[in-house]
């Protein structure tokens, strides 16, 4: 039965609670799949054809859509996606934030402006396309949908210079963007808070997400602040998209630091200004109180003019260094906590003992304060340093979860689900803790609501035809879940523990999960939006 399945992606889901993905309530109902689609919703007990699923006292979901992940970096070193799938994720977004591994004119620059991601990738490809077969080579268990990013194309066209993008640089990018458009790619990403991308001025940005509005792309942003200035940037980013007429996600919507805790409420409320006034707009969140990104992104901006190389160089610089702590040390007790920033992973070197340890800890152990001795891990392990930020409220948190215009999404990378370091939970837990802590224990959101922000709404961001809906005539995207027990079991003491309670998944079909185990079958691809 098991080989029929993976074979024909021909299945009958029988005995489960159908949430559809719309956020209408569960009915009963047999799922027929066919060729890996949907063929037909049918009244429970009825005889049918085929290897039947047993889905009792189960919810039947559409496949859950991560809006938000940068998975894109890691899925060729693990296409068995372990984490995703066990949270019953069948599609992940990669090039968000700015990042991404395309378009690729030096594999040496690429890597360093993505350091933290790019361990281990080989760029061996140009492009989007080149980009997709590499992937498919080995094929991922689920699917991977593409962004071009920032970071990508200003460093293709100009490099790390922190400076404005001359008229010829920014018709560089935008036709490296138009090119990634054509092959496919469903969105445009910045990431305002990182070199060189931070180095871009409003203007810039505009223009990009408007040759990203003509072909009818997403704008996905990480605002150029999430601390005092929150506000300031959602209204910057609410202005692109204004006036470019680009269609606006603004990445994990979150307040860092206790000062800065209150302003998600203003943040969300002018969201929904945006959209009164016709603008496009709405946001995503993961259901954690710590974020996780590389330590350089606390540095002083003009630190990282030139890339990580010159940052290395800075270090080296007595006087200079003493600059870039000073920096650093001015934003302690504003809106950096360092005992609240703590090392999640870096490269073999001298310090690497000190993973899963505050900067304050490690300044107080090796007799320096937290500044300085940030600015030691950077210099010993190549400016190559991620860390978890603990730095935001639960209330916050909450609130703008429990956003109607808010999907649920990670930030995530890590799929294999044992290894190094001490990576978020995020990567592990985000979609099972919103269904078994947000949902069964809080309340914060009822179980069809929840399941929308992880299906309907986010397919609807991202303009993911065929996907995010359990209708006859959509791709059989599927997980199959225990509303019961489904939980995250990741923390971020034991970050390397699967989530449970997801018991069945289906990719096209094909199951890639059963009865909790994964199945090895390989059935994703990278889907390409049509033009």
């Amino acid at each position: 039965m098991m080989d029929a399945m993976r074979e024909t992606g021909d299945v009958v889901i029988t005995g489960g609670g159908v949430l559809d993905g719309t956020g209408a309530p569960a009915r009963r109902a047999d799922v027929v799949v066919r060729g890996g689609m949907i063929r037909d919703i049918v009244p429970p007990g009825k005889t049918h054809e085929g290897p039947e699923l047993d889905a009792a006292g189960l919810v039947v979901a559409p496949g859950f859509i991560d809006l938000h992940s940068h998975a894109d970096f890691t899925v060729q070193h693990r296409p068995s996606a372990d984490t995703a799938v066990h949270q019953g994720v069948t599609t992940l977004l990669g090039g968000n934030c700015g990042f991404s591994p395309f378009p690729v004119a030096s594999a040496d620059d690429l890597r360093a402006a993505a350091g933290f991601l790019a361990s281990g990738v080989d760029f061996a490809w140009t492009d989007l396309d080149g980009y997709a077969r590499a992937v498919e080579s080995d094929p991922p268990a689920i699917n991977m949908a593409a962004q071009v990013g920032h970071q990508a194309l200003r460093t293709l066209a100009m490099g790390a210079d922190a400076r404005p993008a001359t008229g010829d640089e920014l018709a560089t990018m935008r036709s490296q963007l138009a090119a990634a458009a054509e092959q496919g790619a469903f969105g445009f990403s910045t990431g305002l808070i990182y070199a060189p991308g931070s180095y871009a001025s409003p203007e810039e940005v505009t223009a990009l997400a408007a040759e990203a509005a003509r072909h009818g792309l997403m704008y996905s942003t990480h605002l150029r602040d999430e601390t005092g200035e929150l506000l300031a940037a959602v209204d910057e980013a609410v202005g692109a998209a204004r006036r470019s007429g680009a269609r606006l996600e603004i990445s994990h919507l979150k307040a860092m630091g206790p000062a800065n805790h209150g302003t998600v409420h203003e943040a969300l409320a002018r969201v929904e200004a945006a959209r009164a006034e016709g603008v496009d707009v709405a946001a995503d969140v993961y259901p954690y109180t710590a974020s996780s990104t590389t330590l350089t992104s606390r540095l002083p901006g003009w630190a990282m003019d030139g890339g990580t190389g010159r940052l290395l160089d800075r270090l080296m610089e007595r006087s200079t260094r003493t600059r870039i702590a000073a920096g650093l040390r001015s934003r302690f007790g504003r809106d950096i906590d360092p005992g609240g920033v703590v090392v999640a992973e870096l490269p073999a070197g001298p310090y690497s003992r000190f993973t899963g340890r505050s900067l304050a800890e490690i300044g107080d152990e090796t007799g320096t304060d937290p500044a300085e001795a940030a600015l030691e891990l950077l210099a010993a392990h190549n400016a190559t340093v991620a860390i978890v930020n603990h730095a935001m409220s639960s209330a916050n948190v909450s609130a703008v979860l429990a956003h109607p215009l808010v999907s649920v999404a990670s930030d995530g990378w890590t799929l294999a689900p044992s290894g190094d370091g001490r990576p978020h939970p995020r990567s592990f837990g985000t979609f099972a803790r919103v269904l078994g802590r947000y949902v069964r224990q809080d309340g914060l959101l009822t179980l069809p609501e929840a399941v929308r922000k992880m299906t309907s709404l986010p397919a609807a961001r991202l303009g993911l035809a065929g996907r995010g809906e359990i209708r006859p005539g959509l791709v059989a995207d599927i997980a199959v879940f225990d509303p019961d027990t489904v939980i995250d079991n990741s923390d971020f003491a034991d970050p390397w523990r699967l989530a449970t309670g997801v018991r069945h998944v289906l990719v096209r079909g094909v199951p890639v999960l059963r009865d909790g185990t994964a199945t090895g079958a390989r059935p994703g691809r990278v889907l390409r939006r049509a033009g």
